[in-house]
C-alpha cells in the first residue's frame, strides 16, 4: 500500500496520490481565531495572544464631504486596557453628544493616538484617494508607540512597515479601528464649527461640508468659498457656472440627497 501523508507535517510519501496529501492540510489554531460574540476587542485579543501587541486602528472621516479637509486618524491600546472602552463604537453609530464622550475616553485609554488633517486644496491637487492613503501612512507614523500589527478600514494599505489587515467595515468589528473613527470625526467636526464662523452662509457647523440639499442651495447661491473641493463635480460645475452640475447634487443616487439631520449627526 503506498504511504500516506504524515498528519505531522502533512508531507506524503512519493507515491502518495494528491487526495491523500490535500486531505491533511494544515488547520488554524482555534486560540488565534476571534470568536462569534467576542465584540469590538476581540481582534486585539486574538493578536495579542499570537504575540502581536499593540494592535494599531486607522480611519478616517470627511472622504465624501465637498467641502473641508479629510482628517485621518491611527489609534493603539494596551490590550489590558481594553476592558475599559464602554463608549466606543462606529463614529456614524453614535450621536454628536456620545461621539464627544467616547473621544475623552479614547484619549484617556489611548497608548497612543495621532491625526492627520489633509486640506482640501491638498486633495484638489493630489486626489482624494491618494491624501487618504498617505494620512493613513502619516497617522500610523505619528503615533508614540510602534504598534506590531496594524488594522484598517475598508482597504489594504502598502508601505506601513508592519504586517497589517484590511477589514471590511473595521470601524464596526475592531475597537481600535472604531477608537480612530471616532478620533477622525471629532476632530473633523470641531475644524468645520470653526469653518462656519469664517464662512456661516454655508452652514458647516450643521452639515460637516456633505452635499447636503441646504448645502447644495447654499453653495448655488453663493458659489464655492476656499475650503470648498474644486476636484468635486459639484462645485467645480458651480465654479464654472454649469447648471448640470446641480442635476447631479440632486440625483437620488448621490450623496446630495442625503438630509441635513443625518449629517447633523
Amino acid at each position: 500500500m503506498a504511504p500516506k501523508a504524515n498528519p505531522a507535517t502533512g508531507r506524503a510519501g512519493p507515491d502518495t496520490g494528491l487526495a491523500d496529501a490535500m486531505a491533511v492540510l494544515p488547520t488554524r489554531h482555534p486560540g488565534y481565531t476571534p470568536r462569534n460574540g467576542a465584540g469590538l476587542t476581540g481582534y486585539e485579543r486574538v493578536l495579542a495572544r499570537a504575540g502581536l501587541s499593540p494592535v494599531a486602528g486607522i480611519d478616517e472621516a470627511g472622504r465624501g464631504a465637498c467641502a473641508g479637509p479629510l482628517v485621518v486618524a491611527a489609534v493603539a491600546f494596551e490590550p489590558r486596557k481594553l476592558a475599559r472602552l464602554h463608549g466606543v463604537a462606529d463614529s456614524k453609530a453614535l450621536t454628536a453628544k456620545a461621539r464627544e464622550q467616547a473621544y475623552d475616553e479614547v484619549v484617556a485609554i489611548a497608548l497612543a493616538w495621532h491625526a492627520v488633517v489633509i486640506p482640501s486644496t491638498e486633495i484638489d491637487r493630489m486626489g482624494l484617494h491618494v491624501c487618504n492613503i498617505a494620512g493613513m501612512r502619516r497617522a500610523l507614523a505619528g503615533l508614540a508607540c510602534q504598534p506590531a500589527y496594524v488594522l484598517t478600514d475598508g482597504f489594504a494599505v502598502r508601505g506601513l512597515g508592519v504586517p497589517a489587515l484590511a477589514m471590511w467595515k473595521g470601524d464596526e468589528v475592531a475597537a481600535c479601528v472604531a477608537a480612530a473613527s471616532v478620533i477622525a470625526k471629532v476632530t473633523r467636526d470641531r475644524l468645520m464649527r470653526e469653518l462656519h464662523l469664517r464662512y456661516p452662509e454655508y452652514g458647516f457647523a450643521r452639515h460637516k461640508g456633505y452635499s447636503t440639499p441646504a448645502h447644495m442651495r447654499a453653495l448655488s447661491a453663493f458659489g464655492p468659498c476656499p475650503e470648498h473641493r474644486y476636484s468635486f463635480v459639484n462645485v467645480s460645475g458651480v465654479a464654472c457656472g454649469d447648471p448640470a452640475s446641480q442635476v447631479v447634487c440632486d440625483d437620488p443616487g448621490q450623496p446630495a440627497t442625503l438630509s441635513d439631520a443625518a449629517q447633523e449627526n
